[in-house]
């Protein structure tokens, strides 16, 4: 106890300090006292019971001595007996609901086989409250999965997970396509991807390259001649980073990775198209992408 009063003091005096250098707000200053005083309060309740307890001791000790008893008799009053622990063999047979050896001739069941005899015991109170909860078990499963339909069984259980876990892929899919960059592009003959494409290039590339990119302003797209590279990785290039020099735009900002990736697919797929009016070749000719159309 004197511990306990001496550290509250301690703690007291260092929140008093701290908040006299100027360390820490009027809030919590006012939280320091507080937690003060409430320790306080519980060191000051301590003390009282303490003090409670020693003095009805004193008292007991003072009424057993007007009674005639001595010091040894009052000091073993005053001890409480302990109580017996019980042997290890009963606390086993009560948990397994064995009977002792002593009575094992009342639980003979009167019937033997070549000299061998039988024991009566009752099944263990812990077996059968196991049962009955498998039991219970087994009947709110039929209930809930069979009667009232409120759980799924395992066939459609699947399919709910088959189709969260196609809602997943799709989601994935869809962040993952914008994680591709010049390094990973890939040419694909997928028809959602070169119609998006095709939209995105009508919307920022058709003012310089025409139409169907026959060229304009910027040069012709759809013959075997590249200025900066024809292939997948190179048209991508091109395409997220311009070429300033040649009045091409930077469009990294403006469009994402896959928009990028369906456009550079788009253009891939219209060589060869011949289209009306194209612009002369410039740059060096190429092999034809895998995309070309026949």
């Amino acid at each position: 106890m004197k511990k306990l009063i001496t550290l509250i003091a301690l703690f007291m005096l260092s929140a008093t300090a701290f908040a006299e250098d100027g360390g820490s707000s009027a809030a919590d200053i006012k939280n320091y006292i507080g937690l003060g005083v409430i320790l306080a309060m519980v060191a000051l309740f301590l003390v009282v019971m303490l003090v409670l307890l020693r003095t009805f001791r004193t008292l007991a000790r003072v009424i057993l001595r007007d009674q005639g008893l001595t010091e040894a008799e009052i000091a073993k009053k005053m001890q409480p007996a302990k109580k017996a622990a019980k042997p290890k063999g009963e606390v086993w047979q009560k948990l397994l609901s064995l009977k002792p050896m002593s009575a094992e001739k009342d639980l003979l069941i009167p019937h033997d086989y070549d000299g061998i005899q039988e024991l009566d015991n009752p099944t263990p109170a812990w077996f059968m409250w196991l049962f009955y909860v498998t039991i219970a078990f087994a009947v709110g499963y039929l209930l809930i999965y069979h009667v009232f339909g409120v759980g799924q069984l395992q066939y459609a259980e699947y399919k709910t997970e088959m189709a969260q876990a196609e809602i997943e892929k799709k989601i994935y899919l869809s962040k993952a396509a914008n994680l591709v960059d010049e390094n990973t592009v890939k040419l694909t003959t997928d028809q959602a991807a070169l119609a998006q494409g095709k939209t995105v290039f009508k919307a920022s590339c058709a003012p310089c390259h025409g139409e169907n990119a026959q060229g304009m302003v910027g040069p012709n797209l759809t013959d075997e001649y590249w200025l900066h590279g024809g292939k997948i990785n190179e048209v991508f290039k091109t395409i997220k980073y311009g070429v300033q020099a040649k009045g091409m735009p930077t469009w990294e900002k403006q469009l994402s990775p896959k928009q990028i990736a369906d456009v550079a697919n788009y253009v891939l797929s219209l060589q060869g198209s011949h289209p009306a009016g194209a612009k002369e070749p410039q740059g060096e000719k190429e092999a034809a992408s895998k995309l070309a159309s026949k």
